[in-house]
């Protein structure tokens, strides 16, 4: 280990800042954030710097170092583009034993500046001892996707009950076990959802010994598109914390490997005509598994309130006081069609867009048609593989031109995807002169014309 990582309080210390530029800037930002206070030395130094060293009550000198300001200085900064006085600075500093950073330079700094990834109270480092600053940065910015901002309040939470708790378990192992408890449990739970009001009631009556509190909760949650990058960050808390989950058919099998190892999963889902569990026994499944004491992940693929039937088991789940959380997800519309590079609206070609269902419920092709052919408007088929001939055939007969560009998507946003780009005259041929399966998106209107200009997704395997 070439560094030993450390949390050095600078609250009301004095920290030098050799340099007035941008980077001397970055770094007495950092300072200041940590209550340090700024003596920043240069011969011209930057508005902004001034401002916040100014602001936090520090003291600026503009004219050249001398070694006398590091007198009283706990923590030593050399942010200049000049090499030999970022030298000489890092030497006067090492031989009075204060501690040194020298941007860019880490041979010659006795401390470095770690990658932060900051949700105050709880701080967490990332540091490649100097040798890799922007693999450290990548690596942050990894944990800032995995880390909730939540986390922080979570660790407020606790550092207000430290105390007590050490009264109550003197012994170490006891404490561990009680934020154990505690951090993996209901509690966190409320927490990290936003109830911090409630999630502190809770810990009041663990702390004053009240029986466990063990409610059942559904987390309805939209796995996105595909690709698992597309999750959200609650998303993913969610998915690792779960008791039970109960996923769909378009559930990617890589989405569904984030979920917690040793939940047990349950597989519900729907193909056209054939409903592996019918929706009603889906929507009696959370209740009970509910009213069991269980955390249980409703996980569908895009989004559960478009064409997700969502609203119909929170409907369920609010009739037996069943508590739920509902995490929106992308819906395929927007991931397939930005990974395909079609824009759904754009100022020349569609100013609005609509969403609609190829697969009704009394399988008809029962829509309004003469509202979907107007001109200036992208729309956008969700399970229309089987229907594209009708849907194609209708809105020509309605009105919308036969030259209309088209496109279907085949398992958008993953590395399978395919999309064949056409007319709403040709489409249905092309289509169906390839072996074709669900999932698939259709999208109609002039934007398909962009796809040649917009497409990056390497995945993409293009039939036009």
């Amino acid at each position: 280990m070439e560094f030993l990582p450390l949390f050095h309080n600078l609250r009301g210390s004095r920290v030098l800042v050799v340099g007035g530029g941008e980077i001397a800037l970055r770094k007495s930002r950092l300072l200041a954030d940590a209550g340090a206070v700024l003596r920043v030395v240069a011969p011209q130094i930057e508005s902004q710097l001034r401002e916040l060293v100014l602001g936090s009550g520090g003291e600026l000198m503009l004219r050249g170092y001398q070694e006398a300001d590091l007198d009283g200085c706990t923590l030593i900064i050399a942010a200049t583009d000049d090499e030999p006085l970022n030298a000489q600075v890092s030497s006067d500093a090492k031989r009075r034993c204060v501690p040194v950073n020298v941007v860019d330079a880490p041979a010659l700094c006795s401390v470095i500046f770690p990658a932060i990834v900051d949700r105050s109270p709880l701080v967490i480092a990332v540091s490649s001892g100097g040798d890799a600053p922007v693999l450290a940065r990548l690596i942050r910015a990894k944990l800032e996707t995995w880390i909730p901002s939540t986390y922080g309040q979570l660790a407020g939470l606790a550092a207000r009950f430290r105390a007590q708790v050490k009264g109550l378990y003197p012994d170490v192992q006891q404490r561990r076990a009680f934020w154990e408890e505690v951090f993996q449990g209901p509690i966190a739970d409320r927490q990290l959802a936003g109830q911090g009001e409630e999630a502190e009631r809770l810990l009041i009556e663990k702390v004053n010994g009240a029986p466990p509190y063990a409610p059942g909760e559904v987390y309805l949650v939209g796995a996105g598109p595909g690709d698992p990058d597309l999750l959200t960050f609650r998303a993913l808390r969610l998915m690792q914390q779960a008791d039970v989950v109960l996923y769909d058919r378009l559930v990617a099998p890589a989405i569904l490997e984030l979920c917690r190892r040793d939940a047990e999963r349950v597989y519900v889902g729907k193909r056209r005509a054939d409903h592996a569990v019918p929706q009603d026994q889906i929507n009696q499944q959370l209740v009970d598994l509910a009213k069991q004491g269980k955390r249980v992940l409703r996980l569908k693929g895009g989004d559960p309130f478009i064409f997700g039937r969502g609203g119909e088991e929170i409907e369920e789940l609010a009739a037996h006081g069943i508590p739920f959380q509902v995490v929106p997800g992308i819906t395929a519309a927007s991931g397939c069609a930005a990974y395909a590079g079609i824009p759904l609206t754009h100022r020349d070609y569609a100013q609005s867009v609509r969403f609609i269902t190829g697969h009704l419920k009394n399988n008809t092709s029962d829509l309004p048609w003469q509202d979907l052919v107007g001109p200036s408007q992208t729309l956008v088929f969700y399970m229309g593989l089987i229907g594209l001939p009708i849907i194609c055939e209708q809105l020509i007969k309605h009105g919308r031109a036969a030259d209309t560009p088209a496109a279907l998507i085949q398992q958008g946003t993953t590395s399978n995807q395919r999309v064949f780009t056409g007319t709403l005259a040709d489409l249905p041929r092309m289509v169906a002169e390839h072996e074709v399966h669900a999932p698939t998106l259709v999208i109609v209107g002039e934007v398909v014309v962009l796809r040649e200009k917009l497409k990056w997704f390497e995945g993409a395997q293009s039939q036009v």
